[in-house]
C-alpha cells in the first residue's frame, strides 16, 4: 500500500449554512520509541474523552498546517506534519446553548519531535502516549479507531 502525496494549497474560507456539516483537521501525533509506534491522545475539554487534537480550518493555512497548530495548542507538541490525509471520521460537536454541529474530520500525521512542558491548553486537557492498540481502544469514534489500528508510519517514509 502506498500513500498519495500531493501539493496542498492554503484554503480560502466561505460562509456556511449553520446546519451544514463542518470540516475539521486533526493531528495524529506519533513517535516511534524502541521500534514501537506510540500515539499521543488528549482529553476533550468538556467531557474528558480521549481524542486527537483537531480544529477548524484556518484561512491561508493548509490542512496539515492547521493540524500541526492544533497539535501544538492542545497537546503541546511540535513536529513534522505531512500533507497526507490518513482518513476521515465523523462526530457531533456538542455546543452549549445552540444546535450541535455535525463534523467531518480529516486526519493528518504529525511526527512528534519535541514535547513541550508549557503550551496553550495545558490547564484544560490531559495528554498521554498510548500504543496503537490502546489508542484505538480509548477513542469513541469507529472510523478514528480504524485509522489508529491500521496506522503504519513506515508507509509515510516511502
Amino acid at each position: 500500500m502506498s500513500l498519495l502525496r500531493m501539493k496542498q494549497a492554503p484554503l480560502r474560507m466561505e460562509a456556511k449554512n449553520k446546519r451544514d456539516v463542518r470540516t475539521q483537521f486533526a493531528a495524529l501525533c506519533y513517535r516511534v520509541k524502541n521500534e514501537k509506534t506510540q500515539i499521543l491522545l488528549v482529553t476533550s475539554r468538556q467531557r474528558g474523552r480521549w481524542i486527537i487534537p483537531k480544529g477548524w480550518p484556518v484561512e491561508g493555512a493548509t490542512p496539515a498546517q492547521t493540524a500541526a497548530t492544533e497539535a501544538f495548542e492542545e497537546a503541546g507538541v511540535e513536529g513534522k506534519a505531512l500533507n497526507v490525509c490518513l482518513g476521515l471520521y465523523s462526530y457531533t460537536k456538542m455546543m452549549d446553548g445552540t444546535d450541535d454541529l455535525p463534523c467531518a474530520v480529516s486526519v493528518f500525521p504529525v511526527r512528534v519531535r519535541k514535547v513541550l512542558d508549557e503550551y496553550p491548553e495545558m490547564d484544560e486537557r490531559r495528554r498521554k502516549w498510548f500504543s496503537l492498540k490502546k489508542a484505538a481502544e480509548k477513542v469513541r469514534e469507529p472510523e478514528l479507531r480504524k485509522i489508529l489500528k491500521h496506522f503504519d508510519p513506515a508507509l509515510l517514509e516511502r
